[in-house]
């Protein structure tokens, strides 16, 4: 039986690249080993067929984000467990190929309350992790929150017009009825909590909180506890 070989050197031989170029075709999830994607350049191989896709393109990847429908109870630190192969939203028209390696070394970004669900980013890129903390309070984020309780002309307004949290002064936020239970906020620099103190004001109990959006990008129809990926190209 023949000595075991890396993968990129097999790949090297087969193509005629450099094992360099062999490295990017395989950790771009283009080389597959018996008709499994293996995106490890070290992967021992022998006899085993080792075919690269037609369609391969040299280039390193570009980093992935991912947008997570987090249920409640989970704190959002912990959110990027939930991002795993089987969790992957099987209707992701993102355009992106999935590849094992997306799921490594995601970054959660944008607080969510641990008791609210909804949009949370998972990301591996730089930019967005400075787009989502260095300027974190200019990013507009949207909230549903259902509430109960007795309203009255001015609870709006109340809401809307909370000056401090925590001994912070509060900037005015936009919040309306979306129907008879549910209020609907566009808000910047909102602090974990700050929702639920707002309703206290206008004299409402919070019952949940989902939100929707943060600044451009939507959760859309991702089911709660899956994933899809943020399209190359999309900012928030």
């Amino acid at each position: 039986m023949s000595e075991p070989i890396r993968l990129a050197k097999r790949v090297a031989e087969l193509t005629g690249c450099s094992r360099a170029e062999a490295e990017h075709y395989i950790e771009g999830g283009w080389v597959k080993v018996d008709g499994e994607t293996v995106e490890a350049p070290q992967h021992p191989v022998t006899t085993e067929r080792v075919d690269i896709d037609p369609a391969a393109e040299l280039g390193a990847g570009e980093p992935a984000t991912l947008l997570l429908h987090k249920p409640e109870g989970i704190a959002w630190q912990d959110a990027a467990a939930l991002a795993v192969p089987a969790t992957h939203m099987t209707d992701d028209d993102s355009g992106v190929r999935p590849l094992k390696r997306h799921l490594h070394r995601l970054t959660a970004l944008v607080p969510l309350d641990t008791e609210a669900s909804g949009l949370m980013v998972l990301s591996q890129d730089g930019r967005v992790w400075r787009r989502l903390t260095e300027d974190y309070a200019q990013v507009e984020q949207e909230f549903v929150v259902e509430v109960r309780g007795e309203t009255g002309p001015y609870t709006l307004s109340r809401i809307g017009h909370v000056s401090t949290y925590q001994g912070t002064g509060l900037a005015p936020c936009k919040v309306s009825w979306q129907n008879e239970v549910r209020l609907r906020f566009a808000i910047k620099n909102v602090q974990p909590g700050e929702l639920r103190h707002r309703c206290r004001e206008g004299g409402l109990e919070v019952v949940s909180i989902r939100r929707l959006r943060i600044g451009r990008v939507a959760l859309a129809k991702v089911p709660v506890g899956q994933w899809r990926y943020l399209p190359v190209g999309v900012r928030f």
